[in-house]
């Protein structure tokens, strides 16, 4: 029997055994020369890419940074067709805009609470965190990582503002690192809220570019498994092109929050979908370009407050000059029913119906028990769904909230003209909203 036979038995008697058996230097152009792999990554033709955002960002910019790791993800299947790559999409959970503390603790929330799996797994590969867990720890309690990117801005770079593409490692500062070294191969960290996952190696990474310039970290003979941290640093690939366009139209929400949106639209709105032609194949790869949708008898706003009042108090209208506004423009259109989303505080939205008692003004407030089941973010994508469906839409300046609406409409086929809008801080005194019309 030749040595090659040999070895090879011996290799699957470690694989059969559990064991990893480092036998191979396989270097490629993800890996050093030097770099080993063991038998059970070389075998395995499953990759994972997990990825995390800074804890501070919100629910909707964080739908933006999936769509950079989608984007990725696709980009690296068509470049690398050896392995069989997988986005793990990462729970939900403790986000500021999450205020209802009496329906108790809003962490480890799956996509699907939100969003239509079977619908993002159109565009890529995705598979849900517990999904993971299951398949990557082989029934196992504890999850280990091969490693974990923690990105980081260059300093220097926004000192001098002279920007250029990098991608080093870098020594790990201990004070801002939130992961901490237990042994000479575990490291501890956040890890979404579970206390099971840990990392055989974390790595600092000074970066600066597109997320697809992360390709020559992922060293897929080496990890089965790389965690990008701090994703929103890496920048879009396609913004704004057509296969940003298929990421985004990929992201349909759950079934049940189109009913209780439609629900409410023909209960308050007079809006059903056959009389508003927002009528939509359920596979959002059967839609066509239009531009004939008409939308419901209403008039929507976004009314962002609470920390837009102080950190964008340059755009941010008050209430009364708000309401001015607003009654303009639906006079203008013929409209008296106005749906408001806003984060406002009860007096603030009490405070705008005074000012505008000759129309019907309306806000969404769901249910106990639709919000136990849908939490705060459910909710909050009832009122984009609402919002992307009326028949004129004014959104909040710079706010991702709006951002995502004005998407959605643009997906429908909405005229421009009835979706980029915004307040502004006194009425007729800001420029037009910008326009980034979708690409098929």
């Amino acid at each position: 029997m030749s040595i090659f036979k040999i070895s090879f038995i011996i290799v699957l008697i470690a694989i059969a055994s559990g064991n990893e058996f480092e036998f191979c230097e396989v270097p490629d152009k993800y890996t050093d020369s030097s770099e080993k792999c063991t038998a059970r990554n070389y075998f395995t033709q499953k990759r994972y890419i997990l990825y995390d955002v800074n804890p501070p960002e919100g629910f909707n910019l964080r739908r933006d940074v999936y769509i950079r790791v989608a984007i990725f993800l696709k980009g690296l299947i068509k470049r690398n067709k050896e392995f069989q790559w997988q986005l793990v999409l990462p729970p939900w959970g403790n986000l500021y805009h999450w205020r209802s503390e009496h329906i108790g603790l809003q962490e480890l929330i799956p996509w699907g609470d939100f969003f239509d799996i079977a619908s993002l797994q159109k565009h890529v590969p995705v598979i849900e965190m517990y999904e993971f867990m299951e398949e990557y720890s082989s029934g196992s309690k504890e999850l280990q990582v091969d490693c974990v990117y923690n990105l980081q801005n260059d300093d220097e770079m926004f000192e001098t503002g002279k920007f250029e593409d990098k991608n080093e490692e870098t020594d790990c500062s201990r004070d801002s690192l939130p992961y901490h070294k237990l042994d000479h191969q575990t490291y501890d960290g956040p890890f979404w809220g579970y206390r099971n996952i840990t990392a055989k190696k974390v790595k600092c990474l000074k970066f600066h570019g597109v997320a697809s310039d992360l390709y020559q970290n992922l060293r897929p003979t080496q990890y089965r498994s790389v965690m990008f941290d701090h994703m929103e640093i890496a920048l879009h690939d396609e913004y704004g092109l057509k296969e940003y366009w298929k990421a985004r139209r990929s992201m349909r929400y759950n079934t049940e929050l189109y009913n209780m949106a439609k629900e409410y639209r023909r209960t308050f709105l007079n809006s059903t979908d056959k009389n508003d032609k927002t009528e939509r194949p359920v596979d959002w790869t059967k839609e066509k370009s239009r531009r004939n949708v008409k939308g419901g008898p209403y008039l929507a706003v976004h009314l962002r407050r609470r920390d837009f009042i102080l950190g964008h108090k340059d755009s941010i209208s008050t209430i009364e000059s708000a309401a001015s506004q607003l009654s303009e423009k639906m006079d203008e259109l013929g409209l008296h029913v106005l749906f408001v989303a806003t984060d406002a505080v009860p007096q603030e939205f009490e405070q705008l119906k005074s000012y505008l008692a000759r129309y019907k003004v309306l806000r969404y407030v769901p249910s106990l028990s639709e919000l136990k089941q849908f939490k705060d973010g459910g909710v909050a994508i009832v009122d984009q769904i609402i919002c992307s469906h009326a028949r004129y839409f004014i959104g909040t300046h710079e706010s991702t909230f709006t951002f995502r609406i004005q998407e959605d409409r643009e997906i429908m086929g909405f005229s421009s003209k009835t979706t980029f809008n915004r307040l502004c801080k006194d009425k007729n005194k800001c420029a037009t909203a910008g326009q980034w019309q979708i690409v098929w």
